[in-house]
């Protein structure tokens, strides 16, 4: 099931490449609208997903480095031991790992992770995210469809 890795490494380089991107063209905080409930919005996110943690003086950087570089390695184990009909695992699980590495690049090169995806509605805005958060909630997401189709399955 390695095989899905290209997943992971397509996620990192989609990832990397718009980051490099906003930070080349844009200033810190600026955004620019794209259309109505969307703009693009350069941020640094010192702590975790929706910013937890980001007030802590810097201890969360290596935390959170630990933590995802951790992850990475189980979610490599967990891969190989699947077997070949667990693909929607396969998916998802690299999805998610390569999500990790991508804000685990960031967190370590600069002790921030660069957002710039800024959804909201009317005056509330969804804390600001980036592709490799979203390869993280679409593998989520698909990992949550599996277990329900799991659960109709032996049902």
């Amino acid at each position: 099931m390695m095989k899905w890795l290209w997943l992971s490494i397509l996620a990192v380089i989609l990832d990397q490449l718009s980051k490099i991107w906003i930070g080349s063209t844009m200033s810190l905080y600026q955004s620019i609208p794209v259309f109505p409930g969307f703009n693009i919005t350069y941020v640094h996110n010192f702590g975790a997903a929706f910013s937890f943690l980001s007030d802590q003086g810097g201890w969360q950087r290596w935390f959170f480095a630990l933590l995802a570089a951790s992850i990475s390695v189980g979610i490599v184990f967990w891969i190989k031991r699947l077997k070949p009909q667990e693909i929607l695992s396969a998916i998802s699980l690299s999805l998610i790992l390569g999500g990790a590495i991508g804000n685990l690049i960031d967190r370590v090169m600069y002790g921030y992770v660069i957002d710039f995806f800024d959804v909201y509605y009317q005056s509330w805005h969804w804390p600001v995210f980036n592709i490799a958060d979203s390869a993280i909630t679409a593998g989520v997401a698909l990992m949550l469809l599996e277990s329900f189709i799991h659960k109709e399955q032996e049902g």
